[in-house]
């Protein structure tokens, strides 16, 4: 089998590299775009990729989630897994960008959820390491650094998305009261945030002992906020730029 020339390997990661026919990064504070743009080029120019392995993840992560939907309330379920719907999230905001139909309310959606959930696991899953032991060592790094790639994912939709300040309303209304309802005020049953072994199920309910409950509800909120913060900065920082 003839094996790819340099010259081959070298062009090869030039397309995948460049910024050509991508929208140019704007110019915005290096915490708004920590990603260096070569980086940024690499996740638009294999966006169908990016796309397919997100709604991989998606179904992935609906199987996972699969005991936690039995004990919980069917009306609940659509704020119950987190993950998946973050990366649903994003394989859509990318898909719809390539296909020349971006939507503003879909993008920040996106950004929110990759950021949060993104991040939210990795937090539980060093906050809790010793809880998490049962897992196979190959399972809890998927999980850690898989959710990791999404806070990535997260940081490449400035590229494309002006982040109105609607769509950020329709983001923090949605991740706001999954946060009610996960940790403060659930409605119906007991609080709905994504099952960690540090609080233990008794007869079908989830107990929300103390301190895991507040630790897991910290890093949420902190991640929510935090969002919401970089969201409205891009939206001002992009503002700016656009106007010269």
């Amino acid at each position: 089998m003839a094996t790819p020339s340099r010259s081959t390997v070298r062009g090869t990661i030039r397309r995948l590299t460049t910024r050509d026919g991508l929208p140019a990064p704007a110019d915005v504070p290096r915490y708004l775009a920590p990603l260096p743009e070569w980086l940024e080029n690499v996740g638009l120019n294999i966006a169908w990729l990016v796309v397919l392995t997100n709604l991989v993840g998606t179904a992935f992560g609906f199987w996972y989630y699969g005991f936690q939907f039995s004990i919980e309330p069917v009306v609940m379920w659509p704020f119950v897994p987190d993950s998946p719907v973050a990366t649903f999230f994003i394989a859509a905001s990318l898909a719809l960008w390539k296909l020349g139909r971006s939507n503003e309310y879909v993008n920040v959606l996106a950004f929110f959820g990759c950021l949060k959930l993104g991040a939210w696991t990795p937090y539980v899953l060093l906050a809790f390491q010793q809880e998490f032991s049962y897992l196979h060592w190959a399972m809890y790094n998927f999980l850690f650094w898989s959710h990791l790639a999404m806070v990535v994912e997260a940081f490449l939709i400035y590229r494309y998305s002006d982040f109105p300040l609607p769509a950020i309303g329709v983001a923090v209304a949605w991740y706001g009261f999954n946060d009610l309802v996960d940790y403060f005020v659930p409605i119906v049953g007991t609080p709905h945030h994504t099952l960690i072994p540090a609080e233990p199920i008794v007869n079908g309910a989830v107990q929300h002992v103390s301190p895991a409950h507040e630790i897991a509800a910290a890093g949420a909120v902190t991640l929510t906020a935090i969002a919401i913060v970089l969201a409205v900065a891009t939206n001002r920082a992009k503002r700016r730029a656009s106007s010269g």
